[in-house]
């Protein structure tokens, strides 16, 4: 179940109650509303940027400040202390921020559908990384290994647990299907970065890298 957002007095805006000094501080966001401001950001700096009133620079950054304004044009209630708790504390480091003051700037880490250009990373690379699907996308999946499809790159997932819940989005009522991806060997013809906290994103996965689990 989704915490509120609280702002603690000393750690400022923390996920629940602060895990730092256990204080329940003021609510800043409502749990049922996190989800929906969560997505409503994910989707104006990964797909709809134009949508919601953003311009994108090459690297797909954009103002804080219009971020927030973009928020507050359809949910009246995400003012700026909610935006930035639902950027600081997303639980798979979903966007980025870069600096710390109106004139700073906000990215989505992963996952974007429109053309940007990230740069690389040097975080390490485990060597095996994981792909959770729906059972119907097993046999494409085995034939032409993993594509990108409406998305820059292909996403992969640091933990079983992980890939698990991404292919259970996708599964809907039937178990997910996990693929072992052999990062390893793929490393050798294919440039791996982290995003965020768990997710690696690559251009694509060849079946022979590939081993269902």
């Amino acid at each position: 179940m989704t915490d509120p957002l609280r702002r603690c007095p000393t750690h400022g805006v923390v996920d629940g109650v602060c895990p730092d000094c256990g204080t329940a501080g003021d609510v800043v966001l409502t749990a049922d509303r996190r989800p929906q401001l969560s997505t409503f950001l994910s989707d104006a700096l990964r797909h709809v940027p134009g949508d919601a009133g953003l311009d994108l620079d090459d690297a797909g950054w954009t103002p804080w400040a219009d971020l927030v304004a973009a928020a507050t044009d359809p949910y009246p209630w995400a003012d700026a202390a909610a935006v930035e708790g639902v950027v600081a504390t997303d639980p798979k480091g979903r966007f980025e921020r870069d600096g710390a003051a109106d004139g700073s700037r906000v990215r989505a880490a992963y996952g974007h559908s429109v053309d940007v250009t990230l740069d690389p990373t040097d975080e390490p690379i485990p060597d095996e990384l994981y792909h959770g699907t729906a059972p119907r996308n097993v046999d494409a999946i085995e034939r032409e290994g993993l594509r990108p499809m409406g998305r820059q790159q292909v996403h992969l997932s640091a933990s079983v647990a992980d890939a698990e819940a991404v292919g259970r989005r996708h599964a809907h009522a039937a178990d997910p299907v996990v693929f072992v991806v052999d990062a390893a060997a793929l490393l050798d013809a294919h440039r791996i970065t982290k995003r965020g906290t768990e997710t690696y994103a690559v251009d694509r996965v060849p079946p022979a890298y590939l081993t269902r689990r």
